[in-house]
């Protein structure tokens, strides 16, 4: 056979073609429901995106991000084992959180004196490694004793690669409280680290993520907040350069690898904007990274491994100087050597293995992120600027406009959570009732405190938390937890499918489904039932055999006793199943959370 060009053999792929292969796949469907997607601020998420042609994108200077690790034990010598622990085990940044800083998370140190603070970095090098103080309120008084500890040390200044994290207007959004005369301590601190490597203030999104803001939220926030900064140094006798060079921003990396990696390209190009305005010349901004506060999950904490190194890739693709990742039980506990040591491979492995970082702009000519970051952009710059005209950041949040923006999203996605449309593995999907504990440290968190008009901080799983932790309690105390009875009509192979969503739906709140292999008489099943001990039942085959069954069942099932019957599914025309005992209905959409907070209620009633 003769040879010829591909071309010629095989009909060109082309969008209109494969956009009828599409129409025939989903045979009337709605294209737009089932294939388009949107974020939380309305941008469209397509199947397929055309190659663009790369975008000049400001990037991060050369070589592999940063791999930072939080030093957090409130006991100054311990904190120092774990970060020696850290650096010799490949990490080669650490962040020192104080214990005032909002992302302590009721743990951190309290370095009150240098040498209090020399002992916490206790064999540590700083000219070897890039150190980020994450201080909040404490910020200043921190500052100032690293830069007596640097002279006590005899370190020389622009051999240091320092973040002195200063953040008053984060530290108002996630307290309540801003220092008054923050703009002048925040200039005096400038001058008075002067000669040093670094950048000393900084806009932190943490806050903003933690409320529930959206990815354009969030870049608007940081970028009101940096440029804040600018105008306070400015105001303070720096000029403009100087100013610039003095700030950096920390994005929030979570595990939406798209919208990560294109938010970290947006901020890039946003801050390009402002340097533009201001007349500097560009200059490659510090951009840090932390990965999700508001993903993390307390149970099934091992598939925060996944999520985490998700996100610190994501972040790193999208073009990080430095990435922190939160070990897998930080929103147990403090975090004990094994999963510290699990968090840290974790980056290892996607920058010295995967060689990540060897790209500048990995994301560069793709449709889908060139898209996704022009849109983020735009629509954040639009943002930001809603907030100048508020007056600033400051002003916005004290008037609580921003607030309420935040809030707004933040309901959508709690009902997005609620019906799984947003689903969290282990907590709202294939939740595991007999998970095993994993190990923290025995260390004792201090509670948080935050004032009036602080922004909350929550994470996304707590609301299934409080019913799981509802069903341990039980099961402490009774020896059983909340049970629903699943009552199966007809072979497995008929509700095998219904009854396999129940049991996994009635588990993300702690209810333990009590299976069976079906049942064909309503007599049988309401016999079963009683001998099971459960006061909720929940019907569950294919819509035919409801047609037939569902009623008698749950009559049945009504008469034996059952105080709360469910029907797993959504059936047409509900009165006569309402009108036979039926009370709610389960299935793909629903309002999960709800049913499920009135089931644990009424199992205990």
């Amino acid at each position: 056979m003769e040879d010829r060009p591909l071309a010629d053999v095989f009909e060109p792929a082309t969008r209109e073609r494969w956009r009828s292969a599409v129409e025939a796949a989903l045979k009337g469907a709605d294209f737009e429901k089932r294939l388009v997607s949107k974020t939380a601020d309305g941008l469209r998420i397509e199947p397929l995106y055309a190659p663009a042609s790369p975008v000049v994108q400001p990037v991060r200077a050369p070589g592999p991000w940063r791999l930072a690790q939080r030093i957090d034990h409130p006991d100054a010598e311990k904190a120092a084992a774990q970060a020696l622990t850290d650096l010799e085990g490949g990490a080669d940044a650490l962040v020192l959180v104080h214990r005032d800083a909002p992302a302590a998370r009721g743990y951190g140190l309290d370095p009150a004196s240098v040498d209090a603070l020399d002992a916490a970095l206790e064999g540590v090098m700083l000219p070897l490694i890039a150190l980020r103080l994450d201080a909040g309120a404490a910020g200043f008084e921190t500052a100032a004793l690293l830069k007596q500890l640097v002279e006590r040390r005899g370190d020389d200044p622009s051999t240091l690669d320092l973040d002195l994290g200063l953040d008053p207007l984060g530290t108002r959004a996630a307290t309540g409280r801003l220092e008054q005369g923050w703009e002048t301590r925040l200039s005096e601190t400038v001058t008075a680290f002067a000669g040093y490597r670094g950048r000393v203030a900084l806009a932190d999104a943490r806050p903003y993520h933690e409320a529930g803001a959206s990815e354009v939220q969030e870049l608007a926030a940081v970028l009101a907040t940096a440029v804040a900064y600018l105008r306070a140094l400015e105001a303070g006798g720096h000029d403009l350069e100087r100013a610039r060079d003095a700030i950096a921003v920390l994005l929030v990396a979570d595990a939406d690898e798209f919208l990560t990696i294109a938010k970290f390209r947006a901020i890039r190009r946003l801050w390009a904007r402002v340097e533009q305005a201001c007349g500097l010349a560009p200059k490659p901004l510090r951009v840090l990274a932390e990965t999700a506060w508001r993903m993390m999950t307390r149970r099934d904490p091992f598939v925060n491994i996944l999520r985490t190194a998700m996100a610190s890739a994501s972040a790193g693709l999208g073009g990080a100087d430095s990435v922190t990742a939160l070990p897998y039980t930080q929103a147990l506990g403090l975090p004990d050597a094994f999963a510290r040591r699990v968090v840290r491979n974790s980056q290892i492995v996607l920058i010295e293995e995967s060689n990540l970082a060897k790209v500048s702009d990995p994301a560069a000519g793709a449709g889908g992120f060139e898209a996704l970051t022009a849109e983020l952009t735009e629509k954040a710059w639009a943002a930001f600027q809603e907030i100048e005209r508020e007056g600033g950041i400051a002003k916005s949040l004290e008037s609580g406009a921003f607030a309420g923006r935040i809030a707004a999203v933040a309901e959508a996605r709690a009902r997005a959570v609620a019906t799984r449309k947003e689903p969290l593995t282990g907590a709202s999907e294939f939740p595991f009732l007999a998970e095993k504990p994993v190990a923290v440290l025995d260390v004792a968190a201090r509670p948080a405190v935050r004032g009036e008009g602080a922004l909350p901080s929550q994470r996304l799983a707590e609301p299934y938390e409080v019913l799981r932790d509802a069903s341990d309690a039980a099961l402490a105390r009774t020896g059983k937890r909340p049970t629903v009875f699943l009552a199966n009509l007809g072979p497995v192979a008929i509700h095998n499918a219904r009854s396999t969503f129940a049991a996994n739906a009635f588990a993300a709140g702690g209810i333990e489904a009590i299976g069976n292999d079906g049942f064909s008489d309503a007599n049988a099943l309401a016999e079963a039932f009683t001998a099971s001990g459960a006061s909720l039942a929940c019907l569950c085959s294919s819509d035919a055999v409801y047609q037939t069954e569902a009623v008698p069942a749950a009559e049945a099932l009504k008469a034996a006793g059952a105080g709360t019957i469910y029907l797993a599914g959504k059936p047409a025309e509900a009165e006569a199943l309402r009108q036979a005992g039926v009370h709610g209905f389960l299935f793909a959409g629903c309002d999960l959370l709800a049913l499920l907070r009135e089931a644990a209620e009424r199992a205990q009633g």
